[in-house]
């Protein structure tokens, strides 16, 4: 069974007459791969999520059923967390752009996209507080009050960490997207 949440579609690899190679334009997706970072770090909890599943069997063979049922519980919310972290990202299909994080998703229909462009500026290393100078991919909204634009993409997250070309790569198509379907 494919993850089509781990994977992007690989057609903005080839080259294409046109930055939107997609029959589907309904459907969401990531018009990148989640980088090398973000499958280790998963990768590693989903490791952590085996160990607590062994220990729910034992606990549940060896103690009580109730203990290894709640163990068994921790072990599914360590599971969504880590599938929830391969998740997050930039996604975009024909009526707008969803940003995904691991927590809270937001959603801009391409009628309130003033634009879409990558200015270099400080940003947050790695989503920790310390911030380093680097190129975002910020989202501006045609929403009064809307303070400052929302970056998107860093060049210091954990899909670009070290990726530059990457991280233009994924720019592009997104700016691509935003040219073409907030046209109309």
């Amino acid at each position: 069974m494919p993850l089509s949440f781990l994977t992007a579609d690989r057609t903005f690899e080839a080259a294409a007459e046109s930055a939107l190679p997609y029959d589907d334009r309904e459907r969401w997706r990531r018009p990148y791969r989640p980088g090398p970072w973000r499958v280790a770090a998963a990768a590693l909890v989903l490791l952590f999520a085996s160990f607590v599943l062994f220990a729910a069997v034992a606990l549940a063979l060896t103690d009580s059923v109730s203990s290894g049922g709640a163990v068994f519980a921790a072990a599914l919310v360590v599971i969504a967390g880590a599938l929830r972290l391969l998740r997050m990202g930039v996604w975009v299909n024909g009526r707008g752009l969803r940003q995904v994080g691991f927590l809270v998703t937001r959603t801009a229909p391409w009628a309130r996209v003033v634009s879409v462009r990558t200015v270099q500026q400080p940003v947050r290393w790695l989503g920790l507080p310390r911030t380093v100078q680097g190129q975002a991919l910020v989202l501006v909204r045609k929403e009064r009050g809307a303070g400052e634009p929302a970056p998107l993409l860093t060049t210091h997250t954990l899909d670009f960490l070290g990726r530059p070309a990457a991280f233009d790569r994924a720019a592009d198509v997104v700016e691509a997207w935003a040219a073409e379907c907030g046209r109309g």
